[in-house]
């Protein structure tokens, strides 16, 4: 009998140590995480950009995804620059982003939009990253800590890309127990993606089959870009009603 008491003692022990520890290692996390609502802030931040956060609700994005000082950063289909270059504001000059962009897409919608960002003292910390959906991770990349991909992955749909090899070279890039943070436009149920080119939107459903296809788990998914009066029938561009979009991170299992 003493012995399955001590048994059990030293069993709750271990418990009790590992639920320590745990808390400290979740008050550490937050101890480094930067100042959202400051990033956003900025004062050296462009006019056009304080525009586009009115619907993008930046300072919940980036404290969703978790971008934290000293991370490695890929953030696929980065255009004009808008999400790089406050993923590089929240990884500071310890951290690395990379901006991805296919040269076909920078011919063709980003011309020198990136270019003129990139001189911002805010984007040191940057590489663009000149690579095709197919394959966007350059190969001496890896372990990185998070990739984003913020409102482009209907885009790809319609493009002559092979999705399922680039989900599965997004999951190889990134460390165990890595995210991917995905958002997007949402369509109707049964839409898929054939809405994509038209109204520049995808099925949220579809989206998901996709991605955990390629191995990626499903950790958590926000709401503060949900916009349920949204019918999800009209292109997403000067719509009547504030577009419905879904924020998922998925998590590369350790």
């Amino acid at each position: 009998m003493a012995r399955s008491i001590h048994y059990r003692a030293s069993v709750f022990g271990v418990l009790a140590l590992l639920s320590t520890v745990a808390i400290w290692s979740a008050a550490a996390q937050d101890a480094r995480a930067p100042d959202y609502e400051a990033i956003v802030a900025a004062p050296d931040r462009s006019d056009a950009d304080r525009q586009t956060d009115q619907r993008r609700q930046p300072a919940k994005m980036l404290a969703f995804t978790g971008a934290r000082p000293g991370m490695k950063v890929l953030d696929m289909e980065a255009n004009a620059g808008y999400s790089t270059e406050l993923l590089a504001r929240a990884v500071g000059p310890d951290g690395v982003v990379y901006a991805q962009d296919p040269a076909a897409l920078i011919e063709r919608f980003v011309k020198d939009k990136f270019d003129i960002r990139a001189q911002k003292p805010a984007m040191k910390n940057v590489v663009h990253v000149i690579r095709n959906f197919d394959d966007p991770i350059p190969p001496d990349v890896s372990g990185l800590d998070l990739i984003t991909f913020f409102f482009a992955y209907h885009d790809v749909t319609y493009m002559p890309v092979d999705r399922a090899e680039m989900d599965k070279k997004m999951f190889a890039a990134l460390k165990p127990g890595g995210f991917l943070v995905i958002a997007d436009h949402s369509a109707r149920p049964g839409d898929g993606t054939s809405v994509a080119k038209t109204l520049h939107r995808i099925e949220e459903s579809t989206l998901r089959q996709e991605i955990e296809a390629a191995g990626f788990k499903l950790a958590s998914e926000a709401e503060f870009l949900r916009h349920p009066e949204d019918p999800r029938d009209a292109p997403v561009f000067h719509p009547a009603v504030p577009v419905d979009e879904f924020v998922l991170k998925y998590q590369k299992p350790l």
